[in-house]
């Protein structure tokens, strides 16, 4: 596990597009952390670093955000279990040829895929504290 400090939004933003460059196509990207802690604005530089350009917002409601294919943003928040995942059709998207990033995937855990890298994010005193494989 290796560890960065963000300072700023923009940092976060900065160090998403360049964990991005180490993802390839069906990667899913467990991102652990708070409400608030920074997993949507990490998810917006993972999007940039994939030269996604349009505006990544948090799939709260719609339980997936799919952007053009290149990359799903899951927000499992409100599912029980990974049968409702299955459910709405959401566990297809492991496997569509795109980088998945799941917010609240503690809540499918029997669903997901054996070899996701996983990405915590916590506030600290210093900062935001990411630490990721």
């Amino acid at each position: 596990m290796a560890v960065f400090v963000s300072q700023s939004p923009e940092q976060t933003i900065e160090f998403g597009e360049r964990y991005a460059k180490k993802l390839n196509k069906n990667d899913v990207v467990i991102l652990n952390g708070e409400m608030g802690a920074g997993k949507t604005v990490f998810c917006k530089g993972v999007a940039r670093g994939l030269g996604i350009t349009e505006e990544i917002l948090s799939p709260t409601y719609a339980y997936m955000n799919d952007y053009g294919g290149k990359l799903f943003h899951f927000d499992c928040y409100r599912l029980k279990n990974g049968g409702q995942a299955e459910a709405l059709g959401l566990c297809d998207y492991f496997y569509a040829g795109g980088v998945c990033v799941v917010e609240w995937a503690e809540n499918i855990k029997e669903v997901l895929p054996a070899n996701c890298k996983t990405v915590t994010i916590r506030k600290t005193a210093e900062g935001r504290e990411i630490i990721y494989d």
